[in-house]
């Protein structure tokens, strides 16, 4: 079972739909216990950092997740929220990861919107997608390069397109709207 976590943030249905497209069945929901008997989990994100951190933190999903054993994949926002310090409201993250979200500079070239490229991929993440792909970002927040990092992307300056430590993986991309590399993404996460 996959288990998409829900907190009332954007994007889930769009995943659980380029899921089904690969023939995967998933759930969606926030039951801890379902959480931890799943398969794999994804933590989908399209929001603001500070109002998704107070919902996690309120179902105490901000301590189960960083619990977890099976593989996760946190999605934009679900990466940024899977590290430390952000910069989107002054929230502490779950801080899996050790690096901190940043906005880019300059005001007046954000959102980081639409294809860019991605690479020095170095993960099973990857299998299958070329160096120097592209993806599709849709974000004004960033984490910067660090030994996490799996995949790097450049926009105003180079950050983590990608990031995994232990079971946990993460994109600041979305491959749910990322096209046939996408797609090669989340079979890849799922065979993980």
């Amino acid at each position: 079972m996959i288990a998409l976590i829900k907190y009332n943030g954007g994007n889930v249905s769009s995943v659980q739909n380029a899921l089904a497209r690969l023939n995967i069945e998933s759930i969606v929901t926030d039951d801890p216990e379902l959480i931890l008997k799943a398969d794999k989990v994804i933590f989908p994100g399209v929001g603001e950092a500070s109002s998704t951190m107070k919902v996690l933190k309120d179902k105490g999903l901000d301590l189960l997740i960083p619990a977890l054993k099976q593989p996760v994949l946190g999605i934009c926002l679900g990466m940024q929220l899977m590290c430390g310090n952000n910069e989107e409201g002054e929230v502490r993250g779950m801080g899996i990861f050790d690096v901190d979200v940043k906005r880019f500079p300059p005001e007046d070239l954000v959102p980081h919107m639409g294809w860019n490229t991605i690479s020095e991929l170095k993960s099973p993440l990857f299998s299958g997608i070329e160096n120097n792909t592209d993806v599709y970002f849709v974000h004004s927040y960033y984490c910067g390069l660090a030994e996490a990092t799996i995949a790097k992307c450049d926009y105003i300056l180079p950050f983590s397109a990608s990031l995994q430590k232990d079971n946990f993986f993460a994109v600041q991309f979305h491959p749910e709207k990322s096209g046939v590399a996408g797609s090669r993404i989340l079979n890849n996460f799922i065979k993980l």
